[in-house]
């Protein structure tokens, strides 16, 4: 069992998020000494990290609730999962293109801000 301080120096999240997590039910409430120190157990620790990936997949807190309800239950809930990560998938693909538009807009005005004489194409186009 490890106490709040020793969670967010183990796994990178603040006392706050903890804490946070716990009253939106995200993570069940957490054990309690008789001083009303939270304590940490394995299994916390393990949703905690399930949580933390699943963030840097780009799931909302919402979908993550889900997910871990579904992780009560994998083989019955297959199908929702898999439409979830497939929607995520999809996401994550347009966020990518956008992002490559962007790139490219960026290159091409810093190109043109370097061969032009006069004005700032990188401002300009920021204007319109």
């Amino acid at each position: 069992m490890l106490q709040i301080g020793k969670v967010t120096e183990k796994l990178g999240i603040s006392a706050d998020t903890l804490r946070y997590y716990e009253k939106i039910n995200l993570l069940p409430r957490v054990y309690r000494n008789t001083a009303g120190v939270r304590l940490y157990s394995d299994k916390d620790l393990s949703r905690l990290g399930f949580i933390k990936r699943a963030q840097k997949m780009g799931f909302s807190l919402a979908e993550i609730s889900a997910l871990l309800n579904f992780r009560e239950n994998p083989q019955a809930a297959r199908p929702q999962i898999r439409s979830l990560a497939f929607q995520k998938l999809t996401d994550i693909e347009l966020h990518l293109e956008e992002l490559g538009r962007l790139r490219d807009e960026l290159r091409l005005l810093t190109n043109l801000c370097g061969a032009s004489p006069d004005g700032c194409p990188i401002l300009e186009s920021l204007d319109k």
